[in-house]
């Protein structure tokens, strides 16, 4: 039994190791070719967060993954398979399509222009005016096709390759709020699924849990549908959280992941309503989105520059919103909270 865990170990470090290797060369890479944050002509940033100590920093990152191998450790989910030959062609292709693209995204961080794509959905009544912005300066913000296709590495590259075992670390904390439950019998939700990734990681823990997910966009929606066409229990809705299209006590298990620092205050709080409407008394809302200032200290200087670095403009009101109290009027208490790198999750359970 230890000589099976410690191959399982040796496994995981080498196969994660090896994706972070992948993901951060990329990073600098990026960063190199990328021009200066800084606008010209503009004057440099100055966080008002103390610097972090980049020993700490690193430990938060490492930490993440020890977390994560033991989640996979106590059974709460598999081992990811990211190192397989199929799946290193679809990463360098992807790769390939995120370096083509970073011109354009650069161009719009040099000239602060993240609102192109209210242009492309003008006269479509379907999006809120806060959902047409071009978030992290991306190509097409969340209209496209290549927007949902392009996403995951766009993110990876990003956080250096923590983003999946972040995620994941919200189903272990959905797990274990389910813990003791026949999944058949549960009725689940992801909300803001985006092209499906979060979801498909957790139907890979319960293939059999009865699951949905809702997203605004029409073209990640299609997305998550090819991805979880596996699963022919899974519906993929389009639409928004702050109107969500689901019966009163509906559901037993609700997440979110990477949704709440996206919108406005007034929306967060009428999402926060739908969400304390839609889930069971006794139900479990797991909610897993960026860390707050306070936090982790030592990365709250990043934080501070993350709106402006990434056209994130609702970013620097979230990170002093009080989640506890917004979801405590609506009936959940705070069941579980831990930080996973640049993730806090939080676990409510419904009163």
């Amino acid at each position: 039994m230890s000589l099976m865990r410690d191959i399982g170990r040796a496994r995981y470090a080498a196969a994660q190791g090896a994706r972070v290797a992948w993901y951060l060369s990329q990073y600098l890479l990026a960063r190199r070719i990328s021009g200066p944050f800084d606008r010209p002509g503009e004057a440099k940033f100055k966080p008002q967060a103390e610097s972090g100590d980049p020993t700490r920093i690193r430990a938060a990152f490492l930490d993440l993954f020890a977390k994560d191998r033991a989640n996979i450790e106590a059974g709460l989910y598999p081992a990811p398979q990211d190192v397989r030959l199929e799946r290193a062609i679809s990463a360098m292709r992807n790769s390939v399509n995120f370096f083509r693209d970073l011109p354009k995204v650069d161009q719009r961080r040099l000239e602060r222009h993240g609102t192109e794509v209210r242009a492309q959905a003008k006269g479509d009544g379907r999006y809120p005016t806060y959902y047409l912005q071009n978030f992290h300066y991306q190509t097409d913000g969340w209209l496209s096709a290549d927007s949902a296709k392009l996403y995951d590495t766009q993110v990876e590259i990003l956080f250096g390759g923590a983003a999946d075992a972040m995620r994941r670390i919200a189903i272990g904390s959905l797990a274990r709020g389910i813990r003791g439950t026949d999944q058949r019998r549960v009725k689940l939700v992801d909300l803001a699924c985006g092209n499906g990734r979060f979801l498909r990681q957790v139907l890979s823990a319960y293939p059999r849990i009865n699951a949905s997910g809702l997203d605004l966009s029409p073209a990640y929606c299609e997305e998550a549908r090819k991805r979880l066409s596996d699963w022919s229990q899974v519906e993929i809705i389009n639409g928004a959280v702050e109107q969500a299209p689901f019966e009163n006590a509906s559901v037993d298990a609700a997440t979110c992941v990477y949704l709440f620092h996206e919108l406005p205050p007034r929306v967060r709080r009428d999402a926060a309503r739908e969400i304390g409407r839609i889930v069971k008394p006794g139900g479990v809302f797991v909610l897993a989105d960026s860390i707050q200032t306070g936090d982790t200290a030592d990365l709250d200087q990043m934080l501070e520059y993350f709106p402006i670095g990434f056209h994130e403009p609702y970013y620097g009101t979230y990170l002093n919103e009080d989640f506890t109290a917004m979801f405590a009027e609506h009936g959940f208490e705070v069941e579980q909270k831990e930080t996973a790198f640049l993730t806090k999750v939080t676990r409510f359970r419904k009163r």
